[in-house]
């Protein structure tokens, strides 16, 4: 807490607030004055920044000055104010929030963030709802990356070993509609769950893509991968298609493998919801967008199946092959389950490619 109040009246609102506790240590640097603060040399301004909790008697330069301090040490920071004399910290830190009823025009523009009802409380709606969208944005990139992943190396497996691709043209712009319109709408309107408060606030350089995600992608997309080539590759032995006529055999297969792949997607879905936790079905039911897109997606499915086989190059399936491309699809929420419980470095996954390049350059350059 900033003030120009008195120090002791700080103190005093601190811990009616929280922000000092009634054991904490309130000496310096915890509890400083905006005289102190600036009289310090840059060295020391920067051991103390971190550690202050209420600075009382401070004028706007001291605000400033802590702002520029933190955020010369990587820090992301955020001021709240409402008058003019914030408005330069406002200004500088990397979220300003002002006061939409109390606060003055200098201080709106100068800001980030307006606070229509000058009510703190709307602060943590803000955070919540900023969560909750960074969180959407980044379940859809995991799902969409599976189903690129897999769809991109079975095709080119298969073109290249036999040349022919189990998913042709028609096949995969019904995917990418799954994959990106309707996937958009499924994942990235999730509303925001309590949870999300409760997680880390994430770095300035933290990568978008994370190594939980990565883990979960390729634990998908290597289980898709291996399943539909051995069908494609060996699906006639398998479903027992032996004794039909060559090409309405291959058509039957290639059919599996489609609806096995896209059956896939659709309950990998559930997964991408929750990438973190266990259990991906809590609070499905309130998201009547997901499962009105999911279910609208699977008989959509069906539809494509029996009745526009001449438009996507596919052939009616028989309940047995049905149940076996659900046993293919079902068993992603097991496999994702046990995948969580692998641990993952908390370094980025490109640091710990590039820092060993990073040494081979430095070590060139001072031979």
């Amino acid at each position: 807490m900033v003030t120009g109040d008195n120090i002791q009246t700080a103190k005093a609102i601190a811990l009616e607030c929280g922000i000092l506790s009634s054991d904490a240590n309130t000496s310096e640097p915890h509890v400083i004055e905006g005289k102190k603060f600036r009289e310090l040399s840059d060295k020391e301004r920067e051991q103390v920044a971190k550690k202050i909790l209420v600075m009382g008697r401070s004028s706007p330069t001291d605000k400033l000055l802590l702002v520029q301090t933190l955020r010369k040490q990587g820090e992301v920071v955020a001021v709240t104010g409402d008058g003019t004399n914030d408005a330069p910290a406002l200004h500088e830190a990397d979220i300003g929030l002002s006061m939409g009823i109390q606060g003055t025009e200098v201080a709106k523009e100068s800001s980030d963030i307006i606070i229509l009802d000058d009510n703190f409380a709307s602060v943590v709606k803000v955070v919540r709802w900023g969560r909750s969208v960074f969180a959407n944005i980044q379940k859809f990139i995991q799902f969409q990356l599976t189903v690129n992943v897999a769809a991109l190396v079975i095709n080119v497996v298969a073109a290249i070993s036999s040349g022919d691709v189990p998913l042709n043209t028609v096949q995969l712009l019904w995917v990418n509609l799954i994959m990106d319109t309707l996937g958009a709408l499924a994942l990235a309107t999730e509303p925001p769950t309590d949870h999300l408060m409760h997680r880390a606030p994430v770095g300035r350089k933290e990568p978008l893509v994370t190594n939980i995600m990565w883990r979960n992608l390729l634990i998908q997309a290597v289980y898709q991968v291996i399943v539909l080539l051995v069908l494609n590759f060996g699906g006639i032995n398998i479903l027992n298609l032996k004794n039909d006529e060559k090409e309405h055999a291959n058509m039957v297969k290639n059919t599996v493998v489609f609806n096995a792949f896209v059956l896939c997607q659709i309950f990998n879905e559930f997964n991408a919801r929750e990438p973190e936790r266990m259990n991906v079905f809590e609070g499905v039911t309130k998201n009547h967008l997901f499962t009105g897109i999911v279910g609208s997606t699977f008989i959509l499915q069906i539809i494509i199946i029996n009745f526009l086989g001449k438009f996507t190059s596919t052939v009616r399936l028989d309940f047995k092959l049905w149940i076996i491309c659900l046993v293919v699809g079902i068993f992603s929420w097991p496999l994702a389950a046990a995948g969580k419980l692998i641990p993952v470095p908390k370094t980025p996954l490109a640091k710990v490619f590039i820092k060993p390049y990073q040494r081979c350059i430095a070590s060139r350059n001072s031979n």
